[in-house]
């Protein structure tokens, strides 16, 4: 098949899905064009399968805002005709999912007709799709889809009660790239961040308000307390400066590292003891789920899709959120005890393997055929 994947370029869950999908079925044999603002950042290495179309916007004193839509529009039409597209996969429904409608309707005109398939991934229903200035919008181009998936199974329920969805959606979950998100010996890098064997706890986010990353910030002053411990801060985002002031203020800086935006994250999680997440939403927890493939217990709140994934009790705990007492108790019931902490460890390996990424793709190459087949 020769599939059209639109998708954000960034560090997002959306963005790090919809590549790495694009990475594996081109692996496949599979011809893979994605089209986007900019490269994505995972898109990091040359396929000979894969090729990558730049949207241009280009910027008129006119427009207040560069008009990105009809820009994406008249992109996927030109890469749609000239690369002979089977199909398109669009992540994310604002803009994705109206620009796909609405260059569909343009290729009508030339008798040609590409199907496309939403993926919700989130934020494009939780909080975006949920604004009245585009729940119009946003309905109206889910249901024009050829076929809807998302990213788990509480992200369906969400969408089903806050939207007038007239098709079925089909729950894909996230997953983990095993092979890349494994265990790895890094015990020298450990060293270096950990000299006196300190347990290292690690948080991945966009440091945006819904990551509630300061309730890390505050259970690690407690936890450090009772266990010498070391923090690793990995990402970048509004929240960051806001992060940093308050390490000031509890006099916790010696012992956190902000390390801003990784490309070899597996490594970092390589000698991580405890992986934190304690969002108030996560559609699925895919950080967490890249965690544990790395053999990383996770203390999370029980938000959203996060449960599906993370089993309280096996691969580590869940919290209410915003219960910062109980990420501490569980935090330090976990590492002080080497044995648990052990069992824990193997137990979200097997938990990362049941989202191992050849245990996914085969899920959507079969709804790209039974699209492909409909539309014949």
């Amino acid at each position: 098949m020769t599939i059209g994947i639109v998708c954000y370029p960034t560090f997002g869950g959306s963005g790090v899905l919809a590549t790495e999908l694009g990475k594996a079925l081109a692996d496949k044999g599979h011809i893979i064009h994605f089209i986007s603002y900019q490269q994505p950042v995972r898109l990091d290495a040359f396929h000979p399968n894969i090729f990558y179309h730049e949207v241009s916007v280009p910027t008129y004193p006119l427009f207040d805002f560069p008009p990105y839509e009809s820009a994406l529009s008249s992109c996927l039409v030109d890469v749609i005709k000239n690369e002979k597209l089977d199909l398109l996969h669009v992540h994310y429904a604002i803009p994705h999912a109206s620009s796909a409608y609405l260059a569909n309707q343009i290729l009508k005109k030339s008798n040609q007709n590409i199907p496309y398939i939403t993926t919700l991934h989130g934020t494009d229903i939780t909080l975006v799709g949920k604004d009245k200035m585009y729940e119009s919008v946003v309905t109206f181009s889910i249901n024009e889809s050829d076929a809807i998936t998302a990213v788990s199974e509480n992200l369906m329920q969400e969408t089903i009660n806050s939207f007038d969805i007239e098709k079925e959606i089909h729950v894909i979950p996230n997953f983990v790239d095993i092979k890349r998100f494994s265990q790895s010996n890094k015990e020298h890098f450990k060293k270096m961040l950990a000299p006196h064997g300190e347990k290292i706890l690690t948080h991945v986010s966009n440091f945006r308000k819904v990551k509630r990353v300061e309730d890390v910030i505050y259970a690690f002053d407690k936890i450090r307390k009772s266990i010498p411990s070391k923090l690793l801060m990995i990402g970048d985002g509004p929240e960051r400066q806001h992060m940093e002031q308050i390490c000031r203020e509890l006099g916790t800086c010696d012992d956190i590292r902000f390390l801003g935006k990784q490309d070899k994250l597996e490594e970092i999680l390589s000698i991580t003891d405890l992986f934190m997440l304690p969002s108030a939403y996560e559609s699925f927890g895919l950080a967490a789920l890249e965690a544990m493939g790395c053999q990383v217990p996770v203390i999370s709140s029980n938000a959203g899709g996060i449960p599906e994934i993370n089993i309280h009790g096996v691969t580590g705990y869940l919290t209410d959120v915003g219960d910062i007492d109980a990420m501490v108790k569980y935090s330090i019931e976990l590492l002080s005890d080497e044995e648990k902490l052990i069992q824990f460890k193997q137990n979200a390996l097997v938990q990362a393997q049941k989202f191992n990424i050849n245990n996914i793709i085969p899920m959507y190459e079969k709804l790209y055929e039974a699209v492909l087949n409909k539309k014949g």
